[in-house]
């Protein structure tokens, strides 16, 4: 099993989510992702955390809208640090997802980032992983020095265009 597993409780929420996968591998960490859910397919759930945790993944990464339960259903079962990353979907377009994600009782938590906050996830679970991972850690100060090196790159750019209209 990877270091990483992504959960998200529709194949819809893919395209919001993919971000998740391609971050964890720009920065060399192993990732898969699944399609469960906390409600239509809650024994099937329990039995693929129980199955990722033996064979040692680290991190859980879950992803759902509206009542977005499946975090926390994977914290109810593990041990092991879990991201909730709420969905935008639904007349509240993601704000009910928020809540149902971060509320979580005294005793199992759920680190929880902006709605559809995927790449924040990649990053928290890398950074949970870098605390024991010399290299990994020397990966994510890479990574983030090269988004900093895209901003300023943006910014020079417009600095450009501003001086020739």
């Amino acid at each position: 099993m990877p270091d990483v597993v992504l959960m998200m409780g529709s194949d819809s929420d893919w395209p919001t989510l993919e971000p998740v996968v391609t971050t964890l591998r720009e920065l060399g960490v192993s990732c898969t992702a699944r399609v469960l859910s906390a409600h239509r397919t809650p024994d099937q759930t329990r039995e693929f955390v129980a199955e990722s945790e033996k064979s040692g993944t680290r991190v859980f990464i879950c992803a759902a809208g509206v009542a977005a339960h499946l975090a926390g259903a994977v914290a109810a079962h593990t041990a092991r640090p879990v991201i909730g990353i709420p969905v935008a979907s639904g007349p509240l377009n993601g704000f009910d997802a928020l809540l149902s994600t971060v509320q979580m009782p005294p005793g199992v938590p759920v680190a929880t980032v902006a709605i559809n906050g995927a790449v924040n996830a990649a990053v928290l679970a890398a950074q949970i992983l870098a605390t024991g991972d010399a290299e990994l850690s020397k990966k994510l100060v890479k990574w983030r020095a090269a988004q900093t090196s895209k901003v300023l790159e943006k910014d020079q750019r417009l600095q450009e265009k501003l001086k020739h209209p």
